[in-house]
């Protein structure tokens, strides 16, 4: 008697599988593929037997990974990648980063730039990224071009830019774009107010109730620099912190993005509301901001995601680069080389985003049910060689250059290492134009 095989679009062979979520290594596995979602994960030899596929890649020296999540970036950003280096956050931004964006910004700056922004991160195994900056439209365009997922922030601060002029024009404008692309499946929305230090009380209160009503994360710069916190006690007689507390943004919905600056009433105070943290270890190193205290975090239970901060901070949108630097910065600041392990810190830059971003129900692990959104990594190289453990050569061994394959939603977007959507001679030739004109903001 014959046995009716199963019909599925897409069943992915590999050597090795880490869905994250249980941290285990699944040797010899396949996952099978319907409609853009995962339907099965089983051994390779059983889903021969079960599935008829429309299409199988087989990944003879891979791990197969869910897709990354860059918990905190600005993508359109990109194009600004090295045009202050070497400089601390508020001379940087106060000097260099707002005069240009004043001079610059506009729909078609953050469609290039989030274009490059895409481009660079999905060839590198990120399949979704938290956004925060001016334009949203125009970076949902990008993004959908590439076929990336994204969380665009509904931006929110108090000074008037090219694209809007006050903090209700700008969250007016952001709910409108949400409103036009709520049935876009791999468009999300959340609210981003830019920082404590450039959002008052009033547009604060406002974010909290329409985190309520709609249900939407709230995205905000949080204890980056010491400044930033003595400004704060100067002003307001109390830290970044507790004022957003007090103001009733904290709780399982709000992302604070660096935390670099913790005291332990601060720690207990995130871990008791259960806030999250967009861990960005780079972009702090890069703009001497600090060390954020990762280790006590993770030990009261915060959950900690991981984010490249723009390309004009960090330089990389390099997400296995700041998982390898994650870890160690641990290990070296508390002197226990067994902190942040391998299995963690892909955690991080996988499922505990997805955590952040409401968004656990669909993406950040390779299990049945959820999207397709997923990446291989190829350990063939002679660099990778001898691989006793597949997972520790993710994070200590290999890099985004090991990206063969990225799915998002069961649509192939990168090939063999090679983008799937067209366009890339037309960026190339915006991406020049950008730097002719941005060279005198030096």
């Amino acid at each position: 008697m014959t046995t009716q095989l199963e019909t599925i679009d897409l069943l992915i062979e590999s050597r090795w599988i880490a869905p994250v979520d249980p941290d285990i290594v699944l040797k010899n596995h396949a996952v099978a593929i319907r409609h853009g979602r995962i339907v099965a994960i089983l051994p390779t030899s059983e889903a021969r037997d079960r599935f008829s596929p429309t299409e199988k890649v087989t990944l003879g020296e891979h791990i197969l990974i869910p897709g990354l999540i860059n918990l905190h970036t600005h993508a359109a950003m990109s194009l600004m990648r090295g045009l202050a280096d070497d400089l601390p956050l508020m001379t940087w931004l106060q000097q260099h980063i707002w005069p240009a964006e004043a001079n610059h910004v506009s729909a078609q700056f953050v469609l290039d730039g989030t274009r490059l922004a895409c481009a660079e991160m999905l060839r590198g195994g990120i399949t979704c990224f938290n956004d925060m900056y001016y334009f949203p439209e125009a970076a949902a365009a990008a993004a959908s071009e590439l076929g990336m997922r994204t969380v665009l922030g509904i931006t929110a601060i108090e000074f008037p830019t090219a694209y809007a002029n006050d903090a209700d024009d700008y969250l007016n404008k952001g709910l409108a774009v949400r409103e036009k692309l709520l049935d876009d499946p791999l468009i999300h929305f959340c609210l981003a107010p830019h920082a404590p230090y450039t959002v008052a009380d009033k547009t604060f209160e406002r974010i909290a109730t329409l985190s309520g009503q709609l249900n939407l994360p709230i995205h905000c710069h949080i204890h980056e620099t010491r400044q930033e916190i003595e400004e704060s006690l100067t002003r307001h007689q109390k830290t970044p912190l507790q004022r957003l507390h007090e103001l009733g943004l904290l709780g399982p919905g709000f992302i604070g993005v660096h935390g670099v600056h913790l005291n332990d009433d601060d720690l207990q105070l995130l871990s008791e509301t259960g806030s999250n943290i967009a861990h960005c270890p780079t972009s702090n190193l890069k703009l001497a901001s600090g060390f954020a205290p990762v280790a006590q975090m993770l030990q009261l239970g915060i959950n900690v995601g991981l984010g490249t901060d723009g390309a004009a901070s960090n330089n990389r949108l390099d997400l296995f680069n700041e998982m390898r630097l994650a870890s160690l910065l641990v290990k070296g600041l508390t002197g226990d080389a067994s902190a942040l392990p391998a299995h963690q810190a892909l955690r991080m830059a996988t499922l505990n985003g997805a955590i952040a971003l409401g968004l656990s129900d669909e993406i950040g692990s390779i299990s049945t049910g959820k999207s397709a959104d997923l990446c291989a990594v190829s350990l063939a190289d002679i660099n990778c060689r001898p691989c006793y453990d597949p997972v520790s050569h993710l994070i200590n061994v290999a890099g985004r250059e090991s990206v063969t394959h990225v799915w998002i939603a069961g649509k192939c977007c990168v090939d063999h290492k090679t983008l799937s959507a067209n366009g890339q001679n037309d960026l190339e030739s915006a991406i020049a134009l950008w730097q002719n004109a941005l060279e005198v903001c030096v």
